[in-house]
């Protein structure tokens, strides 16, 4: 299985510590040179740029082969775009992106997507992860979870 991870999912795991989900469900997963410098920047967090640092290795970096499509550059963010167009690339499996209007354009490109609360779930199927707990430390750490939303993970 092929999986492109845009920086956001990657990001909130590692925020909440539960990062070492991805591999276990996914096995490898690919991030673009977009979605490393965003992980890396010195507004990231400590504890985000000491993980991508020492990345381990079921996380692989991939370049593109052409340049960044000027039709997602001119709408999405640099580390949206790649991961998009390096899924189409790579013709990946799933991409992990959380963004609104980046997955809208995943969708429309034909992606498979799947954002942070969807690796949560799979991972609760799984039995990897106390939802509840993990929906808690999302929010302590700023990520956006409606009440509705958050309701209906929480029935699942």
């Amino acid at each position: 299985m092929i999986v492109v991870a845009d920086t956001s999912p990657l990001r909130y795991l590692i925020l909440i510590n539960e990062v070492e989900l991805l591999p276990q469900i996914f096995g490898e997963v690919v991030i673009s040179d977009a979605v490393l410098s965003e992980l890396l920047h010195e507004n990231s967090p400590e504890a985000i740029r000491s993980f991508v640092s020492n990345r381990p290795e079921w996380i692989k970096l991939e370049h593109l082969d052409r340049p960044i499509e000027i039709g997602l550059s001119a709408y999405l963010d640099l580390g949206e775009s790649e991961s998009i167009q390096l899924a189409e690339q790579l013709n990946a499996d799933l991409l992990l992106i959380d963004e609104r209007k980046g997955r809208l354009v995943a969708k429309q490109r034909g992606l498979n997507i799947i954002g942070t609360l969807g690796v949560l779930l799979q991972a609760r199927q799984r039995n990897l992860v106390d939802l509840e707990a993990a929906l808690e430390k999302l929010e302590n750490e700023d990520f956006y979870l409606s009440a509705k939303l958050k309701s209906q993970f929480s029935a699942d």
